[in-house]
């Protein structure tokens, strides 16, 4: 277990937004974790859970005790029948566990390829892309009980995962550390191409090669092209990928807001629901470019606000709260937000 104090924390959030950890302990495996637990200051220290930073908004300094998780390893833990099971640890990089599964022969994860931050953030926000959520190929994950120190087992159930939201967001929240994570991908490989833009890829593909079908590596590559072309790299562009949750409303509801504005891109969901594009809405109220303070809307997509400089926590917050009260009052939508605000 180490432990750090005055830990500055702007390279460890993707925004690139200034805070200071009082104290910061790195987290390499279980015993780390039963380390906090069991010592005798930070034992009973409020703390704060950090992976990738790729999804929060740090507007203060951090009195919590911070954990920022670096647990490494990937594995195939089993080779089933129906799917490969393959863990990784919680600090291991997203975008390269998808790569290591393509290049092993594990297809499943494509569809989530280049989403910023680490795999144990993967099943906090159940993260999703192009038709495909982080439930629709998970199998279990380990966590150490904050209060007890005790190595836990999750599966899909307990782990109550929804829109961009699980327990981990709600009963569970700062209670445990995710330290491991496995994925079920299933056996055989389908594509998941109902996406519009990837559907558009498709069909250019099967005009210039009609007689073959793409894998699972060429849907990672057209995945990765468009997120390239319409989101901007945090390493390039400070910035927490989409910064608003799309919408989900009542059938009725939405035919009010298409009799309204009837070009309104929207999404007939399973469950009879529709689900709104946030980004669409933002657009439609002026804020593309937009700037407040060293704060903007990207100019490529207004789901997105990026950092244009040396912006502060407090500049960002002041730029979403007039962009949600502007959406509200044209649509009658109040717009969540996707990070976590700090």
């Amino acid at each position: 277990m180490h432990i750090e104090s005055g830990v500055g924390l702007r390279t460890y959030n993707t925004f690139g937004l200034p805070a200071v950890a009082h104290t910061l302990v790195r987290i390499a495996d279980d015993a780390d974790v039963r380390g906090v637990v069991n010592h005798p200051t930070l034992g009973a220290a409020p703390k704060f859970v950090l992976g990738g930073g790729s999804n929060i908004i740090l507007t203060r300094d951090m009195p919590q005790v911070v954990l920022k998780v670096e647990v490494r390893g990937l594995r195939l833990v089993e080779e089933r029948a129906d799917a490969w099971i393959v863990e990784a640890g919680a600090g291991e990089s997203w975008h390269e566990v998808v790569v290591w599964t393509l290049a092993q022969g594990y297809p499943g994860l494509e569809n989530l390829a280049l989403i910023p931050g680490t795999v144990g953030a993967s099943p906090v926000q159940n993260i999703g892309a192009y038709g495909v959520e982080l439930r629709d190929r998970f199998e279990s994950l380990d966590a150490v009980d904050l209060r007890t120190g005790e190595t836990i087992t999750l599966g899909p159930e307990r782990c109550a995962f929804g829109y961009r939201d699980s327990v981990f967001k709600q009963a569970l929240a700062g209670q445990v550390v995710i330290t491991r994570v496995r994925f079920r991908l299933p056996r055989p490989w389908q594509p998941a191409l109902g996406y519009l833009e990837l559907e558009r890829k498709l069909a250019e593909w099967r005009s210039a090669q009609p007689q073959t079908e793409p894998s699972a590596q060429q849907v990672a590559d057209w995945v990765i092209a468009i997120r390239r072309a319409k989101l901007p790299d945090p390493a390039r562009i400070g910035n927490a990928g989409s910064f608003f949750k799309n919408p989900v409303v009542t059938p009725e509801q939405c035919r009010d807001i298409i009799g309204r504005d009837p070009e309104i891109v929207h999404y007939p969901m399973p469950d009879g629901s529709v689900k709104l594009a946030a980004g669409w809405m933002i657009d439609a109220c002026g804020w593309k470019g937009k700037t407040v303070g060293q704060a903007g809307v990207y100019e490529k997509q207004a789901l997105v606000l990026v950092n244009r400089g040396e912006a502060i926590g407090s500049e960002v917050m002041t730029l979403a709260r007039a962009i949600q009260e502007s959406v509200y009052g044209r649509f009658g939508i109040r717009l969540e937000t996707e990070p976590v605000i700090v």
